[in-house]
């Protein structure tokens, strides 16, 4: 089973080429994806980092948190399953605050 780590505090410039190379030092590095604004395309900042075993995730934990990467204190740890923010829509607004 896999298990997902959170990435945190992550140079806007870096890759995932450059990412994964990084990680792959604690065990098999099953995907990773940096998180990107969808507007701009630019980073936000972190990234989601998936490891083959949760031994080599916890043990990437270990190496990783809080150490240098590319210049910034990395935060890592494992990530927490994504909430149900119910659905997304666009509403319209309601209407005047006219007087009676």
């Amino acid at each position: 089973m896999s298990t997902k780590l959170f990435v945190g505090s992550l140079p806007y410039n870096t890759t995932e080429d450059a990412l994964r190379r990084h990680f792959a030092g604690a065990g098999e590095v099953a995907s990773v994806k940096i998180i990107t604004d969808r507007e701009t395309g630019r980073s936000r900042g972190f990234a989601f980092v998936e490891y083959a075993s949760p031994e080599d995730a916890q043990k990437a934990v270990e190496m990783f948190h809080q150490q240098d990467f590319e210049g910034r204190s990395l935060i890592v740890n494992e990530a927490r399953p994504q909430e149900d923010r119910g659905p997304r829509g666009g509403g319209g607004g309601g209407g005047g605050g006219g007087r009676w």
